[in-house]
């Protein structure tokens, strides 16, 4: 499995294509929800204890390590500029966070509720009171503005390309914030504004949002920068003092006081160092190195546990796409030749170590295929 990203994984993950006109939004007109579903209900009611996926009294403690492949330069994730340090998301939070055993639903964090407009063409977040960020300040409307404003004018296109479609935000009070929608035709905007990192307007107005900086930010989650070498590693440490640990949506998570990434040129030499126990999970992409990479001693005593798990998202599609402005392949009788010619069996055999399915639709290992 390949790891995700850093850079966006903490608000990306959950993120599903939506086929508007196709899938409703189930939402309570004119009442505060305590979360939302791009489809149907949310699974948890609004007094639900923690997700069921987790272990809501797992001991807390201990040290997880971690590889990351090549270098890093900013704390930033937010912009294009620079690499920014694996983890580093971990000290920003959303407005609302989903759940991992639901295709696409979101529960209060930062926010405590959200109210859905009933031609949906508005959310409104409502700020929990307690949600502070690590400095001590309290999480405001303001800060909300100001993440919008700056994600939108400096952040990256992807912020750029998704917030486009908000015509304005809108303060109603200290701790509530109104997004007016250019239409209610995206169904997903009440969701994708919920998945808005949430920065300090204190700590970032003075500062250039679009460079790279090694300045540690302040955010508001659950784990802290204890110590970093650029490019070398980077420690993280649990927030002992953190605002939102007894949260539903936390309850069970974020155990460990400290995560380490440590960092390698490449992918050969943090195999390499993952055999002589420097770090304690690898997630393997190269269906050669899962088929001849892995036998050490650690492995034959025991010490390492290799498993493979099926993978419980859509998967998407590989295939070939062919150039139709090229006379060539003008004629679908070529095209579908073509896809004749390919061998997968003997490809997969011979040079994938059956380690790969078929792709028989765009939306595989979904509802959809």
């Amino acid at each position: 499995m390949a790891r995700a990203k850093n850079r966006f994984s903490q608000w990306l993950a959950g993120a599903v294509l939506a086929l508007n006109g196709l899938i409703a939004m189930a939402v309570a007109v004119g009442a505060p929800l305590h979360g939302i579903a791009l489809h149907g209900q949310p699974k948890y009611g609004p007094d639900f204890p923690h997700f069921d996926y987790v272990n809501p009294n797992a001991p807390k403690g201990g040290e997880a390590r971690f590889a990351a492949i090549g270098s890093f330069d900013t704390f930033n994730p937010f912009n294009i500029k620079g690499e920014a340090a694996d983890g580093i998301g971990r000290l920003f939070e959303t407005l609302l966070t989903s759940s991992a055993d639901e295709p696409f639903s979101e529960y209060g964090l930062i926010a405590e509720s959200v109210d859905v407009a009933d031609d949906r063409g508005s959310a409104t977040f409502t700020i929990r009171p307690q949600a502070k960020f690590h400095d001590g300040s309290p999480i405001t409307a303001d800060d909300v503005l100001f993440s919008f404003a700056t994600l939108k004018a400096k952040g990256s296109p992807f912020f750029r390309l998704y917030y486009a479609s908000v015509a304005k935000a809108e303060k109603l009070g200290e701790r509530q914030v109104k997004f007016v929608f250019a239409s209610g035709e995206n169904r997903e905007l009440p969701l994708i504004m919920g998945q808005m990192p949430v920065l300090s307007k204190k700590y970032w107005e003075n500062r250039d949002f679009a460079a790279t900086t090694l300045d540690v930010p302040v955010g508001s989650g659950p784990y802290r920068v204890e110590r970093f070498e650029p490019g070398r590693f980077i420690v993280y440490q649990r927030d002992v003092n953190y605002w939102g640990r007894d949260l539903p949506v936390n309850r069970g998570l974020h155990n460990m006081d400290r995560l380490r990434y440590d960092y390698y040129r490449d992918v050969i030499v943090a195999l390499e160092a993952f055999k002589a126990g420097a770090y304690d999970l690898r997630l393997e992409n190269s269906a050669k190195q899962w088929a001849t990479g892995y036998d050490f001693p650690a492995l034959s005593k025991g010490l390492v546990k290799k498993e493979t798990f099926a993978r419980q998202l859509p998967a998407g599609m590989q295939g070939f796409a062919f150039n139709l402005r090229r006379p060539l392949f003008q004629d679908p009788r070529v095209r579908q030749a073509l896809g004749y010619a390919f061998d997968f069996e003997w490809s997969n055999r011979n040079l994938f170590y059956n380690q790969y399915t078929r792709t028989r639709s765009y939306f595989d290992n979904s509802e959809l295929a």
